[in-house]
């Protein structure tokens, strides 16, 4: 459980992170713009990365309406490399790999597959406005049409 609580129209929590190329985005980087930071469980795996290519492909429409898309994922600097540079990906990717943004957030969740137990990141987006304050949040996200839907919301 965070030690901050996530409500809408206030402030994110301070949190920082680094990307696969060493630098470093925290909660005031996109101050003055919509920051679209979305989480989600391993790079290159079926949803995560249509997840990643819908974002991608609407990116130039982000970009219009004054907003950047950071990802989030547990997995290694190495690994969002590979992972974007297959993809085509050209919007940063958080490695969290000690899950500190994961739990400031409240994503981790206990998860079950082949019959074990393990925690992992929940799919989750938080929309957050131009002056810092969570604006909309999405959890446990159906992939298809959620990138469009986090675009909506900005344009409305």
């Amino acid at each position: 459980m965070p030690d901050t609580e996530l409500t809408l129209g206030h402030p994110i929590p301070p949190f920082a992170g680094r990307t696969a190329d060493g630098s470093t985005i925290d909660h005031s980087t996109y101050l003055g713009q919509w920051l679209v930071l979305y989480f989600y469980p391993r790079d290159s795996t079926p949803g995560c990365t249509t997840e990643a290519q819908d974002f991608q492909r609407l990116l130039p429409e982000f970009s219009a309406a004054n907003a950047v898309v950071v990802g989030v994922s547990n997995d290694s600097p190495a690994s969002h490399e590979k992972f974007c540079a297959k993809q085509g990906l050209t919007f940063p990717l958080i490695a969290d790999t000690e899950r500190t943004v994961s739990l400031l957030f409240d994503v981790i969740r206990v998860k079950k597959m082949y019959g074990k137990t393990f925690e992992g990141i929940e799919r989750s987006t938080f929309l957050i406005d131009p002056e810092g304050r969570l604006h909309a949040e999405w959890r446990k996200v159906k992939v298809p049409g959620h990138a469009e839907a986090v675009l909506a919301a900005i344009r409305a």
